[in-house]
């Protein structure tokens, strides 16, 4: 059986002495360190670590620890979150039509590589119910429309409240959510978008990526904030395609290339390596031990 961890994602300015400071607390009150992964930005002076931490030997509870690390910092203007290996994160899906990212985040889930539950899938269309129905997942099926929003959005929210999400992921839900509805999940929403395809937003992107002749499909996965398809990326990739290339064969891949940077976005928050800084990410690698 798996020992219980705990992840702890830092951040303050650096200085010297820093590191020796922080692993010192941690080895006083019993816990080893499993791995350990920093960053300094040196443009900010702003410095980032990921503590992986056995538990088995804590010599205190977690509430203490967690007031203890609170007065150890307070000199060091110390930010940080905990993370107990012992807690599940719930993550909800927002889907639409598309059936390529549901797919691969389910099936993910259900061999392990995505730790998490998933009580509920909802969209706003109801052609992807017979997929929660294959994976036992109840969906819900809310309309979304311009002039119903106001309404239907706070449904959707009191479903994600009824189920304790702490995960929402955007798996090609074509609608464009709310600043309040963003607010309530900062830095817990994840969209998928062609973001290399920036000059084609909108309908038909690959048809008209075709007509370009471009040379290049990828997907990026993001942070939704309330500047569209601009929040903090998480992840990228790109595939090299030729002008051999129609249409059909470039929507393949971009699908593709979404499931794949999809669900690594996914894993890196599922697995609390993602701390955010000015608009952007620094992720920490994954690998045995992380």
């Amino acid at each position: 059986m798996e020992n219980t961890n705990a992840i702890f994602l830092i951040r303050c300015m650096d200085r010297k002495g820093l590191v020796a400071g922080i692993t010192n607390f941690f080895y006083e009150t019993g816990l080893n360190i499993v791995n350990c992964q920093q960053y300094t930005d040196v443009m900010s002076g702003q410095y980032f670590m990921r503590l992986k931490l056995d538990l088995t030997d804590l010599s205190v509870a977690r509430s203490e620890l967690e007031a203890s690390l609170t007065e150890f910092g307070k000199p060091l203007g110390l930010e940080w979150s905990v993370h107990y290996s012992d807690y599940i994160p719930r993550m909800a899906v927002l889907v639409s039509k598309a059936s390529h990212c549901l797919y691969d985040l389910l099936v993910k889930q259900r061999e392990g590589t995505l730790k998490c539950e998933i009580p509920l899938i909802v969209s706003n269309h109801p052609d992807l119910e017979y997929v929660a129905q294959q994976f036992r997942i109840p969906f819900f099926c809310i309309p979304v429309r311009r002039e119903n929003k106001a309404e239907t959005e706070p449904r959707i929210i009191e479903l994600l409240n009824a189920h304790h999400i702490d995960l929402v992921v955007l798996a090609r839900y074509m609608q464009v959510v709310s600043p309040e509805f963003i607010r309530l999940y900062h830095n817990r929403m994840i969209n998928i978008h062609h973001a290399f395809l920036p000059a084609f937003q909108g309908a038909n992107p690959y048809m008209r990526a075709f007509q370009r002749g471009v040379k290049m499909i990828g997907a990026t996965a993001h942070y939704v904030t309330e500047d569209l398809d601009e929040g903090p990326i998480i992840e990228q990739d790109v595939v090299r395609v030729t002008h051999e290339y129609g249409p059909e064969d470039l929507s393949r891949i971009g699908r593709d290339v979404e499931m794949m940077v999809l669900s690594r976005a996914v894993k890196a928050h599922l697995e609390k390596r993602i701390i955010e800084h000015e608009n952007r990410t620094i992720v920490f690698t994954g690998g045995a031990g992380a």
